[in-house]
């Protein structure tokens, strides 16, 4: 089942989280129900976010791009999951492969671009009050929204366009649950340090400084926080950014974790689990801690439910 170190394969073989039977049921049942709650929690906030005038704002506007790709997201790698769990043709083909690659890859440096670029409107917005609506004006908050996008799209085209540069003579099996630069770069019968130190680059330069920009941030916005003289005043302005820490602290720590790590640290177990809560739980608990953690989001929803009850009930009498 080798194949010739110059030309790739027609097919790639996930071998998925796990081979046992008992457990790969329980897993389907899982991320079957970790889905369900991604595309119904993401479509919720964003229809909500639509249909309330009040959350016509920049905030709910990024929160918005954050559901959509969240749902995108999830969409590029749970149905792959669901498919070869049941199936037992654990095939891909190449190009397949690829696309999911190029599209995680979008999805997910443009996440992690996104975060810093809500904790930057959180710090306009609690350390510049007077100024806030003349600096993220609908032209800036478009501006910032295609960002991300640019980024990602960068990114995934140099990392895809290395990665199948090398030549994957080792074997065709994948020990991973979908088609990821790391797991790839195992399978090269070549030394991929040049792909490495690409992707290390790439990652310093955009998780890291992501990273930093929010640290600042949110640097800044405690500073003001604590300088306000009321205890009450302090909680509610903080609660306006806990759930973006919440969500920040599990997005970066495990994008660090699988893509910053030297090659010696990383184990094929450990890399399975960390970009399983980067590409499926975060995606699912995103929108879970937004509309808990978020007054204005729960009101809204309560309003509108509240609302079509009240429609329903009127065309029943």
């Amino acid at each position: 089942m080798e194949f010739s170190n110059q030309t790739l394969p027609g097919l790639f073989y996930l071998l998925g989280l796990s081979t046992a039977p008992h457990i790969q049921v329980i897993g389907f049942l899982i991320f079957l129900i970790m889905y369900i709650i991604t595309l119904a929690g993401n479509c919720l906030l964003l229809i909500t976010v639509k249909i309330s005038p009040k959350l016509h704002t920049p905030m709910y506007f990024f929160l918005s791009n954050l559901s959509f790709i969240d749902i995108c997201f999830s969409s590029t790698i749970v149905p792959v999951i669901l498919m070869n769990t049941l199936s037992s043709d654990k095939s891909i083909s190449v190009e397949a492969c690829m696309i999911q690659m190029f599209c995680s890859l979008i999805l997910g440096v443009s996440e992690c671009v996104l975060l810093a670029i809500m904790a930057y409107d959180r710090f306009v917005a609690i350390c510049r009050p007077l100024h806030y609506s003349s600096i993220m004006n609908i032209r800036f908050c478009i501006i910032l929204a295609l960002i991300p996008w640019i980024v990602g799209f960068t990114n995934s085209t140099i990392q895809v366009h290395i990665t199948w540069r090398l030549p994957f003579c080792r074997t065709h099996h994948v020990d991973h649950f979908f088609c990821e630069v790391p797991a790839f770069l195992r399978l090269s019968c070549r030394d991929p340090w040049l792909n490495e130190i690409a992707m290390y680059v790439a990652a310093g330069i955009i998780v890291l400084c992501s990273f930093l920009l929010t640290l600042v941030s949110y640097f800044y916005i405690i500073s003001t926080i604590l300088r306000i003289h009321s205890s009450q005043g302090r909680r509610t302005v903080f609660s306006t950014c806990t759930s973006h820490l919440t969500v920040v602290t599990l997005y970066y720590g495990t994008l660090m974790s699988i893509y910053l790590q030297p090659r010696s640290y990383h184990s094929v177990e450990k890399d399975k689990i960390v970009s399983v809560l980067y590409t499926v739980v975060t995606p699912m608990l995103n929108p879970i801690i937004y509309s808990i953690r978020n007054k204005d989001v729960k009101n809204n929803i309560t309003a509108s439910v509240k609302k079509r009850m009240k429609l329903s009930k009127n065309i029943i009498q």
